[in-house]
């Protein structure tokens, strides 16, 4: 997949200011402040202007394609609702509000929520090269994700990428508001490490607890089946810009961004059979596929030839798939999803 035009268009303006040599080093001096793991003082790793458009290099595309790809799954469980509202609850430029109003173009409004002043004047100044009024319009609030702030229920709240930035004991407390504000689905993103997994499967528990109904990924709201070294995550591959790839120092024309996440949402979707939650395996005359089954939690299958009918549909499968109905063909997901 690739960045919207409008997107792109206005990421490149923004960034046209800073050379490539320096966005590149402001980045890799980044990188290190974040894998130290200690926030300085004010807490915050983006310090400056050149922070934030270093990040919005190195990052914004892969948040995109992260909060793209876990929206579609939603909107696939979902067909008829169409969310008129959104809050984003540390938004960083309003990624997540783009990748949103591409999934559902008639989203109206948005409302983001993020601590960082220079944060917010970038992803205005992004914002106001767009023609969707969700974006275009968005209203955008200064305060601290941990302070006090009062945000009337949205139809859609995201928060993507936040949860392991918060201290750990923060996270019941931090998830019960972004739920009594959420007036149709809450979508949680993280890393797709063992550790943003754990984080994802505890918010899950703790919204079942609160009467939540599991949208996606999971085909069902019984507590999460992998165990022991297993983690559930998924993976989205994304156009690279000259730029992107020159401040990266990659010579790839993509990357893959691989993510974990969790739709919660007030009323149930309808039921499916399963979900493919690893690349299938294609070999000679049959296809290995891992599922995560409502009935039997996780599944291996492997479909053979000889059954003609379920080895055309395992042939449109991919990673992130639902699994088909008896009498259904399966939804093939993007061309451009990546492999594992």
């Amino acid at each position: 997949m690739e960045l919207p035009g409008e997107l792109r268009a206005a990421l490149d303006d923004a960034l046209a200011a800073l050379p490539a040599k320096r966005l590149a080093t402001v980045a890799a001096d980044l990188s290190l402040r974040y894998r130290a793991g200690t926030p300085p003082p004010g807490g915050t790793f983006a310090r400056s202007r050149e922070d934030i458009a270093a990040y919005a290099a190195v990052r914004l595309p892969a948040t995109y394609a992260a909060s793209y790809a876990a929206l579609r799954q939603v909107r696939e469980r979902l067909p008829d609702w169409e969310p008129a509202t959104l809050a984003d609850f540390g938004a960083g430029p309003g990624t997540a509000m783009w990748a949103a109003s591409a999934v559902w173009p008639d989203l109206a409004h948005s409302t983001l929520v993020e601590r960082e002043a220079e944060m917010i004047a970038f992803g205005q100044r992004l914002a106001a090269e767009a023609q969707s009024s969700a974006i275009h319009a968005a209203t955008w609030i200064k305060t601290d994700l941990l302070g006090t702030w009062d945000i009337a229920p949205h139809d859609l709240v995201i928060t993507s990428y936040v949860l392991g930035e918060l201290p750990e004991p923060q996270h019941a407390a931090f998830l019960q508001r972004l739920w009594e504000r959420t007036a149709g689905t809450l979508v949680i993103i993280e890393p797709g490490t063992p550790a943003g997994f754990a984080r994802i499967r505890q918010a899950r528990l703790q919204l079942l607890a609160a009467g939540a109904h599991t949208v996606a990924p999971c085909p069902h709201d019984q507590p999460c089946p992998m165990v022991d070294d297993n983690w559930c995550h998924f993976s989205q591959r994304v156009a690279r810009s000259r730029l992107h790839r020159q401040v990266k120092g990659g010579d790839l024309g993509f990357e893959d961004e691989k993510f974990a996440f969790a739709a919660m949402a007030r009323l149930a979707p309808e039921p499916i059979r399963g979900r493919v939650i690893r690349h299938p395996q294609v070999q000679k005359g049959h296809i290995d596929l891992e599922l995560c089954t409502p009935a039997d939690g996780l599944q291996r299958t492997v479909v053979t030839r000889k059954d003609r009918a379920r080895f055309r549909q395992a042939r449109d499968l991919r990673w992130g798939s639902i699994l088909p109905m008896a009498d259904e063909q399966a939804e093939p997901a993007e061309e451009d999803d990546a492999a594992d």
